[in-house]
């Protein structure tokens, strides 16, 4: 397996950062501004508008979520998991829209022993539909540092990032028959839970409830985004014409491209397109598209 350093050696510079722009809302991570705590009597707190905890314990874990809606946007989160043995334990982040055919858009961190790497969970759920899970390995120690996790959402196309290092892409694919997130505004979620009875291989490895409380840190939000506000979209009525619209149309190129084949052939380690044996019948219309 190739080390993270010696492919960063070989590949271009990062893409250039967003600039602000009066087309979209930018917000740079005032957490008493953006988020509301929204459960866990307590555990989950804003230590400062730049910095935010949740933590878990035997009684409740602790969840919060945006004050705004989007349609469409770069969502930018930097986390820091929970470090240690944090077997059975689920962080999640995420956007979602409202009702029973809700759309969504998922990260989620499976806990684990010490020492085994996390896996980091993908989904994408179109009008109440779900089942398209990728699962990656990460090439560095989440718990150590804080990272960067991006999800890129626009009219074309999803794309999950960690650290701007593209790992999952989901295009529009609605020429095929199978619908895609574009009319349901989605508010950002984030949770820490308990779900050791699926969490960490399959659920044979439960929560050591000694360790507890369980804490992950987040830091550096960023919202390059439409807002929906009063069943309107901020960018409906405008035309996008600077750089930092660059998202609205956002495609990889191709040193992104392969950035993506480099994850996707060395940390992924489940990927629902290949799955014959949960669709034997024929995979899901949209895994016929290339990435």
């Amino acid at each position: 397996m190739p080390s993270f350093s010696s492919f960063l050696s070989t590949m271009a510079m990062p893409l250039l950062l967003l600039l602000a722009s009066s087309l979209i809302a930018t917000n740079a991570g005032n957490f008493y501004q953006d988020f509301d705590i929204t459960w866990g009597d307590g555990r989950g707190k804003i230590i400062n508008s730049q910095l935010l905890a949740l933590s878990l314990d035997k009684t409740s874990g602790s969840g919060f979520q945006s004050k705004r809606d989007y349609l469409f946007g770069k969502i930018d989160m930097q986390l820091k998991l929970i470090p240690g043995n944090s077997a059975g334990t689920v962080t999640t982040y995420y956007l979602k829209s409202q009702g029973t055919t809700w759309d969504e858009i998922d990260f989620e961190f499976l806990g684990n022993l010490s020492g085994d790497p996390y896996i980091v969970h993908t989904n994408v759920f179109t009008q109440g539909k779900g089942n398209r899970e990728q699962q990656f390995y990460l090439w560095f120690d989440p718990t150590k540092n804080f990272h960067t996790y991006s999800i890129l959402w626009n009219p074309q196309r999803i794309i999950f990032s960690v650290d701007g290092i593209p790992i999952r892409v989901f295009k529009n694919s609605e020429s095929m028959g199978v619908p895609f997130p574009n009319k349901q505004p989605m508010k950002i979620y984030s949770s820490l839970w308990n779900a050791d009875d699926w969490a960490t291989r399959g659920g044979l490895v439960k929560t050591d409830w000694t360790k507890a409380p369980f804490k992950a840190f987040y830091r550096n939000f960023n919202a390059n985004a439409c807002v929906w506000s009063s069943q309107a979209s901020s960018c409906a009525s405008k035309t996008p014409s600077s750089a930092a619209d660059a998202w609205l149309s956002h495609d990889l190129d191709s040193t992104s491209q392969r950035k993506l084949r480099w994850v996707q052939k060395n940390y992924m380690i489940y990927n629902y397109c290949t799955d014959w044996k949960r669709f034997p019948q024929g995979v899901p219309a949209e895994c016929k598209r290339s990435s």
